[in-house]
């Protein structure tokens, strides 16, 4: 699984959203609210390139104080929204 391409991680407001730039933009025309772990998830998975659940549920637990089982499931959840929002492919 990748980023797809187009789509940055800004701070609009003291908030943390994905926003379409180029023709990420045109297509997409929303922002994603995360919150501070979901934006950490985002910035880790654009560091792998290349990543999935697995990989950034282990990610996750080395550096919050969290269960894998629950991490791994967050992590699922995440990706399966980006995914529907086409933001992930």
């Amino acid at each position: 699984m990748k980023r797809k391409e187009g789509f940055v991680l800004r701070t609009v407001c003291g908030e943390k959203v994905i926003v379409g730039e180029g023709l990420g933009a045109i297509d997409f025309g929303k922002l994603v609210s995360l919150n501070e772990t979901a934006a950490w998830i985002w910035e880790k998975a654009g560091e792998l390139g290349d990543f999935d659940a697995d990989t950034l549920a282990n990610a996750l637990c080395d550096v919050y104080d969290v269960d894998p089982a629950t991490a791994h499931a967050d992590v699922e959840k995440l990706l399966k929204q980006w995914t529907e929002l086409g933001i992930v492919e």
